[in-house]
């Protein structure tokens, strides 16, 4: 079954990016299971920032999940990339993304890498970049593994990224380096500006897709734009995806207005 995810913010550093809920991390969950959601997307400064307890607590009272664990503050903070020249800064960022395994291991969440993958340098090259990417994603693919959880990699848009903008490109990468327990995060945003036909290409990806950004053109909610989402609903269907879909959208008009119309948008394309 598809299952309903909206986001929440706890960076200050990113504020103004696309996250539906802001700083408090109680009245995210307690608004979201009051519209019916099932699951939080936490997007946190560090894997130490949030009381586990607290969390679990959060957890306890609501029911609901965490649908998953980003590690962008990694870039937004730190400026860390798993495809940095230095091999240092390869190493602290491998870390940092580590430790947000720990963090949402402890909640049968998976970690999201999609900043932090970071971009080729032209002086190098891009095969230099993806056989440093390979190393980094088999070795925290290893790693979360341990831990019983996939790990997510994103494709972003050539805006954001000069490694993969194509979802099936990014997963006959995976399949060609036989990279183990590494899925793809679908973001429907980034998808818009790539891809020629969105649902054909979820379905090439199909055994491979484990995560959906799930937002209108304009990065704002489900139906706040001009995205025809009844073939890309069919195309999850179709492929059996019974993962999250999840609001990373801008918080607009409001956050309150921003959750219902996408919650709205989920219920009318998957009715349970």
């Amino acid at each position: 079954m598809i299952r309903f995810a909206v986001t929440v913010s706890l960076v200050e550093q990113a504020r103004g990016g696309p996250f539906v809920f802001w700083d408090d991390l109680a009245a995210a969950f307690h608004e979201a299971k009051e519209l019916g959601y099932d699951a939080i997307e936490i997007f946190a400064p560090d894997g130490s920032t949030v009381d586990r307890n607290e969390l679990q607590e959060l957890i306890n009272q609501t029911g609901l999940e965490v649908a998953a664990v980003g590690t962008g503050a990694g870039m937004v903070i730190h400026k860390l990339q798993l495809t940095d020249t230095s091999p240092q800064k390869q190493q602290e960022a491998r870390q940092f993304i580590r430790d947000i395994i720990d963090f949402g291991a402890d909640f049968n969440a998976p970690a999201i890498i999609g900043s932090m993958q970071g971009r080729f340098d032209p002086e190098e090259g891009k095969e230099i970049a993806l056989d440093r990417l390979e190393e980094a994603l088999i070795e925290l693919g290893a790693y979360a593994a341990q831990k019983n959880v996939p790990l997510i990699y994103e494709p972003l848009n050539r805006y954001e990224t000069n490694l993969f903008n194509l979802f099936a490109e990014a997963a006959q990468f995976l399949r060609d380096r036989k990279i183990k327990n590494v899925v793809l995060l679908a973001d429907l945003f980034h998808m818009n500006i790539e891809e020629s036909d969105i649902a054909a290409s979820l379905r090439e990806g199909a055994e491979l897709c484990g995560h959906i950004h799930f937002v209108d053109s304009n990065r704002q909610a489900a139906g706040f734009g001009h995205l025809d989402f009844s073939p890309i609903a069919k195309a999850l269907t179709d492929i059996n995806f019974n993962g999250y879909i999840s609001a990373e959208a801008f918080p607009m008009p409001t956050p309150s207005e921003c959750a219902a119309q996408t919650i709205k948008t989920y219920r009318e394309l998957f009715p349970r």
